[in-house]
């Protein structure tokens, strides 16, 4: 088994990352949506509200980016956007009702991909190894950014969910799997919203 000072360890994280956004990109298509536009949605599920800002900084893409895919979700029915009371600048996102089967079958999805990835691994071995993942997320979030900042994917890798090329785990938008549970998870840092000034329906 790879240790952690074998770099093969993180060619395996690599694929095996790679290989759960291939099959999301697989199932979306056949839905006839994008993994992308299926994270858009889940977030608004655990967030109602939230501006195109607020989802891009969650997220970490560029709001441009953000915009695009709405735009996107709105033509289809499944969102739309609602002015911020207290400030007309701002557009918050709203799920609409033809939203709910679609959720319905992403979350029948992850279960599936959840039993398929598990399967003979007891729940002491998948205890280790989410503490181990956790404390290498950690690691990484502690550790300096490289010079550029934030990403500036395209629709296709918006929740890791496009290209299966798209880069290694960390951004947000990288697997479906990578979604907090309801109710509990890393939301909570992000579930103080603060209006956020917008310009062009970026906000």
């Amino acid at each position: 088994m790879p240790t952690g000072a074998d770099p093969e360890f993180l060619l395996l994280l690599y694929d095996v990352a790679r290989q759960m956004r291939t099959r999301a990109d697989q199932r979306a298509r056949a839905r006839g949506m994008t993994r992308a536009q299926w994270v858009i949605l889940v977030h608004l599920e655990r967030q109602p509200g939230l501006s195109q800002n607020e989802l891009a900084a969650i997220v970490e893409v560029e709001p441009i980016t953000i915009g695009r895919l709405v735009d996107r979700l709105e033509a289809r029915g499944l969102v739309e956007r609602r002015s911020d009371p207290r400030d007309r600048r701002v557009w918050r996102l709203q799920l609409l009702p033809a939203a709910t089967p679609i959720l319905r079958e992403i979350k029948k999805y992850r279960a599936e991909l959840h039993e398929l990835m598990t399967a003979g691994l007891d729940p002491a071995t998948l205890r280790v190894m989410a503490d181990g993942l956790l404390r290498m997320k950690a690691n990484l979030a502690a550790s300096p950014s490289p010079a550029g900042g934030g990403s500036a994917a395209g629709d296709s890798e918006l929740p890791g969910w496009g290209d299966s090329a798209s880069p290694l785990p960390g951004s947000r938008l990288a697997t479906l799997a990578d979604l907090p549970p309801p109710g509990g998870g890393e939301r909570t840092r992000h579930a103080r919203r603060t209006p956020i000034k917008r310009t062009a329906r970026n906000g």
